[in-house]
């Protein structure tokens, strides 16, 4: 078994101790078993690491450079193990999350200040994007997903359902009308996005039958919070999630169409991170701490 990190360490018991049997000594151990260790380095290495005499033992420049390099490692893997050791304590260091930006801005970014409170040492490394990201080549630790999954290795924790509705701004409805069937929208500016994933279509149903209504309008937007903030400005009518725009329809700035041609228009949002028993503890107690606000927020 390779053990040169236990070699290291008793080269610079023996430097530092200045002999073979205090060396010996303070390791329980004989002088001739750290003899033949100090020699199998030296052969290994095919240069001669100490002089030795019987009177003293001097350190040869290869050994000196030998002893500075060891001791640097040695420092640096007993910080690396102290940093661990303490951070299972008291969790540390950086969480690299991705979102959607409507869901990243409404629903995480509120919880990040009470997060931080409970546990000042993680950093949130926060990415938000509609697009979806691959969270090997992106070194993510944890992407929150509205949609269906895709069959992976990755652990997926269900966070709860956005329903998506149609909407328009009073301004857009009392210039162009209100559509009153599924049929209206072909008279209708309908925004919509422009990710490889998303068709223009909109799953409708109308007098028991359900079918993908294709639709146009004058905006592609890669995220839905420009597809929001355009709806708002009366650019056309929109299909979003319901957290998306509540709080919009709450304050009269939207209005809700077609509620009656929704055809259950579902998506299931989900955390998905690598799980493993080896998942770092910053990343665990970054889902137990958001995953139940989430849900409640979703269902308020």
């Amino acid at each position: 078994m390779d053990n040169r990190i236990g070699e290291m360490q008793m080269f610079l018991r023996v430097v530092e101790s200045g002999s073979f049997s205090e060396a010996a000594r303070l390791s329980m151990t004989t002088p001739s078993t750290i003899s033949k260790l100090i020699a199998r380095v030296e052969t290994r290495l095919g240069v001669r690491l100490l002089e030795r005499s019987t009177r003293r033992l001097s350190v040869t420049p290869e050994g000196q450079l030998y002893y500075e390099r060891a001791q640097a490692l040695i420092t640096e893997l007993n910080d690396m193990e102290h940093a661990l050791t303490k951070g299972a304590v008291r969790p540390g260091g950086t969480v690299r999350i991705n979102a959607s930006v409507a869901f990243g801005a409404l629903a995480l970014e509120p919880l990040l200040p009470e997060f931080w409170n409970a546990y000042p040492d993680i950093v949130i490394d926060l990415s938000l994007s509609d697009e979806l990201t691959d969270l090997y080549l992106d070194r993510t630790d944890v992407a929150f997903r509205v949609g269906p999954l895709q069959d992976s290795n990755l652990t997926a924790r269900r966070i709860g359902t956005a329903r998506r509705k149609i909407v328009g701004s009073p301004d857009y409805l009392n210039r162009f009308g209100t559509p009153r069937s599924i049929d209206d929208l072909d008279h209708h500016k309908c925004l919509g996005f422009n990710f490889r994933r998303a068709a223009p279509v909109w799953p409708l149903q109308e007098k028991g039958r359900i079918a993908d209504r294709i639709v146009q309008g004058p905006l592609l937007a890669n995220n839905g919070e420009t597809v929001r903030r355009l709806t708002l400005r009366g650019a056309g009518l929109a299909r979003l999630g319901d957290y998306h725009v509540r709080d919009d329809i709450k304050a009269g700035r939207l209005v809700e169409v077609l509620a009656h041609a929704d055809a259950q228009d579902e998506e299931e949002i989900h955390a998905l991170y690598l799980g493993s028993r080896q998942t770092p503890q910053r990343v665990r107690v970054f889902l137990d701490f958001v995953i139940p606000r989430l849900q409640a927020y979703l269902r308020a």
